[in-house]
């Protein structure tokens, strides 16, 4: 546990010197204020809307900016060490590669979880130093979406691993990281709406439900439009969310669960890469 926690500690210290966690919190504050200050401007007025749009807005931030973050990362925590001539050095000394990758991952989900928390955080406090905390419910919410955004840049910094595990050079890793963003974020949703459209509402919920959870971004954007301020913003969307049978302590299993089974993936890989 003692050798965990130094791994864990160097790989804290060198996101703080080279200004990881700063820039990541800094610039998800600015965008969070920018969005949730600015975004009725289409309605002709600017500042706190409501809680509901506000949540929904970020989540929405979130869900693109956060999974990108994590898996520049952590797409080069193995291969990066491989190509730099490190990873020999490192597995010379009496340490087990699941240890050393385990370390790595935690001292990389700490700093993205401290800059989530600092940047959605800064964002709660700055809102709520204009009266925006008097809407019920505001200090619920904004926890429920710093504590999931959190989870999903754990999600998706486990499959950077895997990447970086399986991956023999580093820009082969980059283009697979950014496919995987492409295609998780962006793509699958679409695919997902199309299948829905062509089905002509005849998709069975359970199916409907299933297709939800496989996508741990999907997972994360039904958990923050389950309240009810954000199904009054989202409206008939936000029906269909709150009518699909998952509770909230279900999505946040699935979002644990992505991360155990990708995490696992790549110790699996990892240990079965040549050095």
């Amino acid at each position: 546990m003692r050798v965990l926690a130094a791994i864990a500690a160097k790989e804290l210290r060198d996101g703080l010197r080279n200004r990881w966690a700063l820039s990541i919190a800094l610039g998800l504050a600015l965008l969070a204020l920018v969005i949730a200050w600015f975004g009725p401007a289409a309605s002709g007025k600017v500042g706190f809307a409501s809680l509901g749009a506000t949540v929904v807005s970020l989540a929405s931030l979130a869900v693109f900016l956060v999974p990108l973050v994590a898996l520049l990362l952590g797409y080069e925590a193995v291969v990066g060490e491989a190509e730099r001539g490190t990873l020999l050095l490192l597995l010379a000394y009496p340490l087990s590669r699941p240890l050393l990758l385990a370390g790595k991952f935690a001292g990389h989900a700490l700093l993205l979880a401290a800059a989530v928390a600092v940047g959605l955080g800064g964002a709660a406090l700055v809102l709520a130093a204009t009266g925006a905390a008097e809407a019920e419910g505001f200090w619920a919410a904004f926890g429920r979406l710093v504590g999931s955004t959190a989870l999903l840049g754990w999600a998706f910094l486990a499959l950077a691993y895997a990447i970086s595990a399986g991956a023999r050079e580093k820009g082969r890793a980059a283009a697979l990281a950014l496919a995987a963003w492409l295609g998780l974020v962006l793509v699958y949703d679409l695919l997902l709406l199309g299948a829905l459209v062509a089905a002509a509402g005849r998709v069975p919920a359970w199916l409907f439900e299933a297709l939800l959870v496989a996508n741990p971004a999907d997972a994360f954007r039904v958990l923050n439009l389950g309240g009810e301020a954000a199904r009054e913003a989202l409206g008939g969307l936000g029906g269909l969310v709150h009518g699909a049978a998952l509770s909230p302590a279900l999505l946040v299993s699935v979002l644990l669960a992505w991360t155990a089974l990708l995490l696992g993936l790549a110790f699996w890989r990892f240990a079965r890469r040549p050095v």
